[in-house]
């Protein structure tokens, strides 16, 4: 069971202190549900009042909040990030697997680094380099000539295809698939020949995927995903795209194939992102938005339509369907204004 002192917890944070250092600190909780033995924090300045009630035995807050606690706390600048090493600290998920498993299969060309750890029913095909504290769960998949980095984990059931490139430190969820065919096709006739594949995929360093996302590999250049992107579950990742470092991608996206993404973007859940274009860096597309051309400006992008009651969205959908109608009225309106005016003029 985890335990530390609240005074020695504030150490390792660089935290500043309010209150009993010696109390005993055994989890963390949200502000309703903690209890003795908690620690809570607060991150919207707005519910700052809920601290009078909280049964936490301490918080971390930010210096403003100060006034309103009623427990021990620990004063940040970010409370939030305090929470998530925190979390850290706390966190008890096993690894995807310990030493190797007996029923793994691994081929005799394949090369395994340093405490490499390799689960039940996993396949490591020939050609493969597992670097230094690899770990791969159950029932993995990792194709000939895949690379991958100093200690990255696969959990149970990804699979990575041929001539994959992931680098250190990145963590790989169940059931993802990467360097699957991307949508290659041409038309012949009326029979559709298929277009091999070619190209990879290149993962950077200390990227996370979620579960069940796909990538696939590129066409005849690579997808390339860089340094510190995190994309979320169920996500579609065509051939060629580029992600640039320290892109977040919400759950649910799709993006089409030959897109590039700079560095820093947001990209909300569910949205459609078009292929072949360019978005700069520091963009944030909001949930379900749908992107069909290239975006040159930094900023906030959103085009989602909001949840109305059914009666109303019915109206308003009606009215969208005569827009085109509506605008052709209003352009003759405006030449017939513009002719009165003239008239009056001369």
């Amino acid at each position: 069971m985890f335990s530390i002192l609240l005074a020695e917890l504030a150490q390792q944070l660089h935290a500043q202190l309010y209150g009993d250092g010696n109390i005993v600190i055994t989890g963390i909780a949200s502000m309703s549900s903690a209890q003795a033995g908690h620690i809570t924090f607060l991150a919207d300045s707005r519910l700052r009042k809920t601290l009078s009630y909280c049964e936490a035995s301490a918080v971390v807050i930010s210096e403003d909040a100060l006034p309103f606690c009623t427990s021990a706390a620990l004063v940040v600048k970010n409370p939030y990030l305090i929470y998530a090493r925190i979390a850290q600290l706390m966190d008890t998920t096993p690894q995807p697997a310990h030493d190797i498993a007996a029923s793994a299969v691994i081929s005799p060309d394949a090369i395994l680094g340093e405490q490499v750890s390799i689960g039940a029913n996993v396949v490591v095909e020939a050609g493969v380099l597992l670097s230094h504290d690899v770990k791969i769960g159950p029932g993995c998949f990792v194709g000939k000539n895949t690379k991958i980095g100093a200690g990255t984990r696969l959990w149970a059931n990804v699979t990575l295809y041929h001539d994959i490139d992931i680098g250190e430190n990145c963590l790989i969820q169940s059931g993802t698939v990467i360097g699957a065919d991307g949508f290659g096709y041409t038309n012949n006739h009326n029979h559709w020949v298929k277009i091999p594949q070619l190209g990879r995929v290149i993962i950077g360093n200390s990227v996370e995927i979620g579960a069940c996302t796909t990538i696939d590999r590129g066409a005849l250049d690579d997808t390339r995903i860089g340094n510190g992107v995190i994309i979320d579950n169920q996500c579609h990742i065509a051939h060629n795209v580029v992600i640039g470092d320290n892109t977040v991608v919400a759950g649910g996206v799709i993006m089409a194939g030959s897109l590039t993404i700079g560095r820093d973007c947001m990209i909300g859940g569910t949205s459609v992102i078009n292929g072949h274009i360019t978005i700069c860096d520091q963009v944030t597309i909001t949930g379900m938005g749908m992107v069909m051309r290239s975006i040159t400006k930094s900023g906030v992008y959103s085009s989602g339509i909001p949840l109305q009651p059914n009666q109303t969205w019915r109206k308003t959908t009606t009215l969208v369907m005569k827009i085109r109608d509506m605008h052709q009225r209003m352009k003759a309106l405006e030449r017939q204004l513009a002719h009165k005016f003239i008239a009056n003029v001369t």
